[in-house]
Formats: C-alpha cells, structure tokens, sequence
C-alpha cells in the first residue's frame, strides 16, 4: 500500500537498469518514441528471440511516460512480463490483471441430454486482490503498467460507480464511527471480527481495522469522538507500523458495485424485462426463469449482491441493448498507450473470445436458463476493441507479426540484432524412425553440459506419454499443461531453471516469451504435420525459445521438409547473417544470457506434471521435508506437504 493510493500523483515512470539499449535496440526505441511522438496510432516492433524486446518497451515507457497497459495472450507470459517490469520500475506502479479462477466451469445448458450445468469456479484470492489493486492504481495514479491477458476486454463494471462507491477518510475528519461503517458496507466490505482478510474490516472500540480488497496490510482508523484521531498502515501478521497517512481513499471490495439509486432503477428494469419475456416462452422455461430471475432481485433488494450478478451488469450500468460492456481498458483515462505482446497470437485470441460466449449464452436465453440481457455480459467483439485501440497508440510487438498488425502499423520496426551477440540456434532436421533414441541421446548430452531442454509435441496425450517414457529411462522430466494453475506454472519454470528436473515437454505452452536461458536443446516433434502448430510462425516462435543460450541446437523431427519448415530455415539463416555481420564489425563474442532465478513465491500443490515412475522419490524427498518442518514446528507447512504426499501415493495406488 501506498500513500500515492490515495489523491491522484503525477510521477514520471523512472527505469532502473544496471545496462543501456545496444544492438538494435537504440534505433528501435528512437524510432517507436519519435512514431508516439507524431500522433502514430499503430506501429510494430518485429524483434527476435532475445533481442531484448521488453528491455525496449521499457525504454519506451519512460521515454513516453503515459500509463500504458501491456496485453499477453497467456498467463505464463503475463507472469513474466509483470515480474520483469516490477524490477525495472520499482519506484511505480506495475499491476497484474488475469483471470482470478484457478478452476472455471460456466453454467451451460446441454440440450440433446437436458442437462444443465452450474457455475462451478474456484477463486484464487490473490489474483482477485491484484485484480482489484489494478483498477485502484489506474483510478489514482499516472504512473501505472498494467500486464494483462484476455481478461481486459471482459466485462468488469462501470469504472464510474468504482470510483463512485469508494470514500475518503482523511485525519481530523468529522464522521461517526457508524457512519464510516455504513459506508464501508455499501462499498460490499463485510465485518469479521474473528478473521481479518482483503475486503473485510473489523471494530473495537474506536478502532476500525481495515484490509482494502486490493490490499495486503491493515489499514487501522483510530476515532476521538466523532473525529478520525489516527489513520495507519500495519503488517497484518506482527502489527508493525509501515505507514501513516493524512488522507486515503477506499476503493469498493468489488468490481460489480452499484450505488442505491441505479440499483433500484436496475431492479425496476430487470422485473420490466422479465415480464416482457415471459410470455415468449414455453411453460417450463418460463416457471424457470421466473423463479431464478425473482430470487436474484430477492437478493439484491436485501443484500445489494447476487450469485452471477454480472449477467444483470446491462442493468445495473444503465447500458443499452447491444451496448459494449464496461472492461479494464474503460478503467483508463484518455491518453495511455497499449503495447500487443506477441501479437501474432494475442490478437487471434481477442478475436475469437466473443463468438464462443455468445453460442452458449443464447442457449441458456432460449431454454429460460438466464434473461436475454446476460448475453450483454461478455467479452467485447473484436471491432468494439478495435475502436478502443484506434483511440490511443498502439505498439504491436512479436517476432513474426501478422498482415493484420503489418497492414495496420505506420512503421514495422525490425530489432533484429541481440546486444549479446547470440545467434539465432542451429536447426537441423532429423528423421521419425528412431527419434526416440537420437532424442534420448541428445538430451543426456545436454543434461551432462548441465543445460535444460524443452520438447514440444502435438497432442496432450503424447506429452504425457513422453514424459512418463524419459522418467523411466532416467531422464528428470515434467510436463506444463494448462491445468496447472496460472502462479504454479511460473513456479515449475523456476525449478526446471534450477536444475530441480531437467526436461519440461509441452504443447503449446512452450513457444511465445517463455524466456529460459539454461536451455540448450530444443525438440520438436511432428515438425512436418502441417497446421497451427506447426506453421512457419510457430517453428520461428518455437526455435526461438534456444536463441539465449551460446551452446543450444534446435531438432525438427520430421521425414519432409514442408514450406513452413523451408520458410522458417530462410527466417533464421537471415537473421543469423545479420547478428554474424554485427558481431565481426563489433568485436562481439556471443555468450549465454545470465538471468537470476526469482525467489520462491508460491509452492506446487498440483501433482498432474510429476509422471508415476517419478513420485517414489518425490515422496521421499517429501517425507524429509515434512519431518524437518515438524521437528522446526513449522506444523502448517508439515501438513501441506503430507497432503501432498496422499495425493502422490493416490496416484501410484499406493495402500
């Protein structure tokens, strides 16, 4: 928490960096600012693998110095962009803003089988608080970076009524204790004297203990009467003092917030709906949506709240039919920039968001699962973003942008040139029959050198099958796949850079921004199976992930050389020329990039990426764990791990 969270500052974004921009990097950020600079709404930075492109859009930033959010098209990627930003700006505010479900089933409805499913997500309470700590910086500061994944362009909540709902408290401020929880209860704070947790508070006496649903820290207010004597900032845990402030401003605990007023008028119009559909239906649907429909407007006339109250967020917001919902981009002030990382598969994905919501929403509508107002509840069509992006300026950033992002930029500037003088990877070709052999061989080559290596395949099902074949022939392999959730995939990254296991496959997970320099091999299977994954973008993408260690070679195991493959091989020869050209004129020796591992941040409870033939010694690792955290009376962390060990033994069936 900072005092800045409260009146608004204007602070210039201040870059910390122990190097300066080399390679091509000087002209490309020259370039991109000069572009800002003239009104340029779209432009795009094409730079390679290890070219230091975040170092750029850093550079460029602070050059600029407007709020700007970055947008990801994974959680992974967005991860490491957010903890690479936090170290260059540490002095402003870098915000992370991602889907805050670790598990998410939307409530659908199977017609063929009549089934109808419920809403079924688990919430991760620390991406809900960061989520929540974004819209706070943005509404407050100037000097906010948000990292974003496709949750910006869902529906959020009216930015006016989020800043509308909060309250200031400032010191000597005459309001009763009453009063002032009054208002933290229609900011959707809820009172727990027991257990103190983000978006609740608790009382004793003229004390209010506060935690903001966007904090970590005890916000305390001390009364003298109906005066606010005192208002402190405390370490949850030790109660130690970390700050005091004259003035802050309390952001709601939620997004979904709505003052008194508009939720009348909301209800008003959500019973005018209801009675006008009604009669459109069949008497099941319409019995079912009567009492799903008055149930919810029960809730919200005597709470203020609702289970799915989002699919009432046309209502609640005053929005017409068709209207765009309100999104984290609405959040913004005018006048901030929006960098596209990897925008060759971000901007695809933004793109197709929409129709997918949109084809089992109608089906809940025409079956009287939901009022056809929910469908409004969505993610916004990609020419409602497209509008939102010709409004600011845009810098598309990937290694093999699109025509899309070619066609629309001013500029395409090309950062080809690594300031470490590491050369695009050798890449040679090998046969299917005996892949397994020739990879075994070449991974235990690489493991001696004391290198990583990733293997990419097609199909979930064959990299599970492949990581349980190396674990058995002795190779430490694990597998990242999307059920893993977002925090513990950074975390599994981390221990493959440690040395922790040596082999990570994957699918798709292991192609844009994944940025590990201890790999020196690069596999990748069904390299001539034409298609998505496949294509000339993805093999350049994929083989790019080798481009940061001096000593990595890059397989493709295929039996013909497609055009993707031949394009992809033309790419990388060019770019080698180029970097080989620079480092002869320069007197450059290409040396592996050293990166420093981030410390521990969250543990792995999720067991799927561990293969069966590993768990016998993972458990006895575990057990040594459990035992020293017992004997230390670390019983919390002694009990996390022997829950570990029962869901490991489940899995081998061991009794």
């Amino acid at each position: 928490m900072n005092k800045n969270n409260s009146k608004e500052e204007v602070i210039p974004f201040k870059l910390h960096a122990t190097f300066k921009p080399k390679g091509s990097q000087p002209e490309a950020i020259k370039k991109l600012v000069s572009g800002i600079k003239n009104g340029n709404n779209f432009q795009t930075l094409l730079g390679v693998t290890g070219s230091g492109k975040t170092f750029t859009m850093a550079n460029i930033i602070a050059s600029v110095n407007k709020p700007t959010i970055i947008l990801a098209h994974n959680k992974t990627l967005a991860a490491q962009l957010y903890n690479e930003f936090k170290d260059f700006f540490p002095e402003n505010r870098v915000e992370y803003f991602v889907s805050y479900y670790d598990y998410y089933q939307p409530e659908s409805y199977i017609p063929s089988k009549d089934q109808f499913i419920e809403k079924d997500a688990q919430v991760n309470a620390t991406l809900e608080r960061m989520r929540l700590a974004t819209t706070a910086s943005i509404s407050s500061r100037k000097d906010v970076i948000v990292i974003a994944s496709v949750s910006a362009i869902y529906g959020l909540g009216n930015p006016n009524d989020f800043i509308k709902m909060g309250f200031e408290i400032t010191k000597g401020m005459k309001i009763s204790r009453n009063e002032l929880l009054g208002k933290m209860v229609s900011s959707l704070y809820e009172r727990n004297d027991l257990e103190l947790m983000p978006g609740r508070f608790r009382v004793k006496g003229d004390t209010i203990d506060l935690i903001p649903g966007y904090g970590k820290d005890i916000i305390r207010i001390e009364f003298f009467g109906d005066e606010i004597e005192r208002i402190v900032e405390l370490e949850k845990t030790s109660l130690e003092l970390i700050d005091t402030f004259d003035y802050f401003f309390v952001y709601p605990a939620r997004h979904f917030v709505t003052p008194e007023d508009q939720l009348q008028r909301a209800m008003k119009s959500i019973r005018a709906e209801l009675d006008e559909v009604l009669p459109t239906l069949d008497m099941i649907e319409s019995h079912r949506l009567k009492q799903r429909t008055m149930y919810d407007l029960e809730l919200l006339e005597e709470v203020g709240v609702c289970k799915g109250i989002e699919n009432y967020s046309r209502h609640l917001d005053g929005r017409k039919k068709g209207d765009p919902p309100y999104c984290l981009l609405d959040y913004f002030k005018d006048d901030y920039m929006i960098f596209i990382d990897e925008s060759h598969q971000t901007l695809p994905q933004f793109r197709g968001m929409y129709k997918g919501d949109f084809s089992r929403k109608s089906t809940l509508v025409q079956y009287g699962f939901r009022l056809p107002s929910a469908i409004d509840n969505r993610p916004l069509m990609f020419d409602e973003f497209e509008k939102k992006m010709l409004k600011e300026q845009v810098v598309f950033v990937s290694a093999t942008p699109s025509d899309y992002e070619i066609s629309h930029s001013t500029q395409v500037v090309e950062q080809i040139i690594r300031p470490t003088g590491l050369l695009d990877p050798e890449v040679f070709i090998h046969p299917i029959k005996g892949q397994m052999n020739h990879l075994k061989t070449k991974l235990n080559a690489v493991i001696k050198r004391g290198n990583r290596a990733l293997v990419t395949t097609l199909t979930k099902k064959l990299a599970e099958e492949l990581t349980e074949y190396l674990a058995r022939v002795g190779i430490k392999t694990r597998y990242l796949h999307s059920e893993i959730d977002t925090l513990q995939r950074t975390e599994i990254i981390r221990e493959l850079r440690l040395g922790k296991f040596d082999v990570l496959v994957g699918i798709n997970l292991l192609r844009e921004g994944l940025d590990i320099p201890e790999v020196g091999f690069i596999g990748i299977l069904d390299a001539d199976k034409e298609g998505f994954l496949r294509d000339t973008r993805s093999l350049i993408q994929i083989i790019g992930r080798a481009a940061r260690n001096v000593n990595s070679k890059v397989f493709l195991y295929a039996d013909k050389e497609t055009d993707s493959i031949k394009n992809a091989l033309k790419e990388t020869s060019r770019r080698r020329t180029i970097q080989i050209a620079y480092n002869e004129k320069n007197g450059i020796t290409p040396e592996t990039i050293i990166k420093p591992v981030k410390e521990k941040e969250v543990n792995v409870e999720d067991i799927k990426h561990i293969p069966k033939s590993d768990i016998p010694n993972v458990i006895i690792e575990l057990e040594k764990e459990m035992q020293v955290s017992a004997d230390n009376l670390d019983f919390e962390t002694a009990i996390r791990l022997r829950n570990q060990i029962v869901k490991l033994k489940e899995k081998i069936r061991i009794k």
